[in-house]
């Protein structure tokens, strides 16, 4: 799916709130590893049959406003696919939960870079909107990030990060079937 659609693989966005999830891979397809969050959603479209009803994915890639404007339309759960710098191998995985909150840290003062925004510009964007505009804040948020082998000026995942692609694709399957779960009473 792309960014600018309103639909998912459950069809038409309906019953904003509750339940619904929405996958944004984000990243610049013209900066190596930083693709990585665009060709893992690309993927996970293909895989399209397995995703939980509810579940929207968007290829943000290096739209941050617009997808902070997307996400005061009512999710319960966001996750960011991206590249996450930790200082391990290349094609390592991270699951991060962020939590509802607001990052620590927002944009600085001055012009917003709308072509470099990393998922905590994202989400400190988001909470600054919310405070304005209204909408509603997931209330799950979640990252899941790949450590980058190179993010200089080409097209192309390097093969430790595009190794990794699948295996994120799966870690998302797992977070949106839980956060889509609806837990049995006994």
């Amino acid at each position: 799916m792309t960014g600018s659609g309103r639909t998912g693989p459950s069809g038409p966005a309906e019953g904003r709130g509750t339940g619904r999830v929405l996958v944004a891979g984000v990243g610049n397809v013209f900066l190596r590893d930083d693709g990585f969050g665009v060709e893992t959603v690309r993927r996970l479209t293909a895989r399209a049959p397995e995703l939980p009803p509810g579940v929207e994915l968007m290829d943000a890639g290096i739209r941050g406003v617009h997808l902070a404007y997307r996400l005061l339309e009512g999710y319960r759960t966001l996750v960011l696919v991206d590249i996450v710098s930790r200082d391990g191998p290349p094609g390592t995985l991270y699951t991060i939960d962020v939590g509802p909150g607001p990052p620590a840290a927002g944009p600085g003062p001055g012009p917003l870079d709308t072509h470099a925004m990393d998922p905590a510009t994202v989400l400190a964007l988001l909470h600054d909107l919310h405070a304005g505009a209204g909408g509603t804040l997931p209330e799950e948020v979640y990252v899941i990030g790949c450590e980058p082998g190179a993010t200089d000026e080409g097209m192309g995942l390097t093969p430790p990060v595009a190794g990794a692609v699948d295996a994120a694709a799966d870690l998302v399957l797992g977070l949106v079937r839980r956060a889509t779960s609806v837990p049995q009473r006994s």
